[in-house]
């Protein structure tokens, strides 16, 4: 099935916009990167990957908000995915909305990951009226934990976790929870550079 439609997000250099089918192959290729596999702990299948394109589809649908796809405004039509996504019922601090973004390496070191962030956060407080939005990674994963402070969450030690779809002798199993609530979102606002269309 083809992907849904939902609101456009633009920033300084960036546009976030709904996945469409065209996406699926970037979109495979940035999921089975070694890279990305080894920030995952898994590769999946053409099939899987396109099965998440179908859930991310309607998920946006179905909330009004979600995952986008990303493009670099006028040079690259897709250099990852970031956005908005209910937690899965298993993880401990379910239920609860999670920023979360993948970037294909090639367009790493470029401030992309944090400038489409901090839009998803802006688009989830003030358009979406949420009340909080979280965010985890492996602890291994220090360039997406930069990533979450820059935005402006913060660390909730008490709230790190082993991740339940992992092996218990994986070296990913161990995980870090991040945390802003809207108050603390309206306090950095104004340090974000991103602006918000729908």
């Amino acid at each position: 099935m083809a992907a849904g439609v939902g609101p456009v997000v633009a920033t300084e250099r960036l546009v976030l916009r709904p996945f469409s089918d065209v996406d699926r192959g970037p979109f495979f290729a940035l999921n089975t990167h070694p890279s990305v596999v080894e920030s995952l702990g898994w590769s999946p299948s053409r099939a899987e990957s396109d099965a998440i394109v179908d859930h991310i589809g309607e998920e946006m649908s179905r909330e009004g908000w979600g995952i986008w796809a990303v493009e670099v405004a006028g040079e690259t039509p897709f250099v990852g995915m970031v956005g908005l996504h209910q937690a899965r019922a298993e993880l401990p601090f379910a239920p609860a909305v999670e920023v979360e973004w993948r970037l294909h390496p090639d367009h790493w070191g470029h401030g992309y990951a944090t400038e489409a962030a901090a839009a998803s956060l802006r688009f989830g407080f003030d358009e979406a009226g949420l009340s909080e939005i979280v965010a985890y990674t492996t602890t291994l994963n220090t360039r997406s934990q930069a990533v979450m402070a820059r935005i402006g969450m913060e660390h909730d030690r008490a709230g790190d976790f082993d991740h339940p779809r992992l092996p218990e002798d994986s070296p990913l199993r161990r995980h870090v929870l991040y945390r802003v609530t809207s108050e603390g979102w309206s306090v950095t606002r104004s340090q974000s550079s991103p602006t918000v269309t729908s």
